[in-house]
């Protein structure tokens, strides 16, 4: 859910944090990366989100301008999302993320795998 005092602030950066800054956002970015998927492709790669959440979340990354919705006219009917050039964008500054991460954690490390869904 957004929280309006943050997107409507003054600060760029707490602006910045109310469009991206849920736990859901950054990873649905991540695990799209650079490619077109579906809905179902999506929920089943996001570990743990619900479909309703996953809507939800789609909604408002399309509203901000970082996501794409393909919607087709077939039957069955077929939707696909993709990055815009914002989402895209984005990415690298996520891959910092991953990278700051993995040089400061402490704990077990995940399996190289676990975090590298949009490659």
């Amino acid at each position: 859910m957004r929280d309006d005092r943050f997107c409507n602030s003054n600060c760029p950066f707490t602006r910045a944090i109310g469009t991206i800054g849920n736990k859901w956002k950054p990873i649905i970015i991540n695990v799209m990366g650079a490619r077109t998927i579906r809905f179902g492709q999506l929920h089943a790669i996001v570990p743990h989100i619900s479909r309703k959440v996953l809507t939800e979340q789609l909604k408002e990354l399309e509203e901000d301008g970082l996501l794409e919705r393909l919607a087709y006219k077939e039957l069955p009917p077929r939707v696909e999302y993709r990055l815009s050039e914002k989402g895209l964008a984005f990415l690298p500054i996520l891959e910092h993320i991953k990278a700051w991460n993995l040089k400061y954690e402490v704990g077990p490390l995940a399996k190289a795998t676990d975090y590298k869904y949009g490659k």
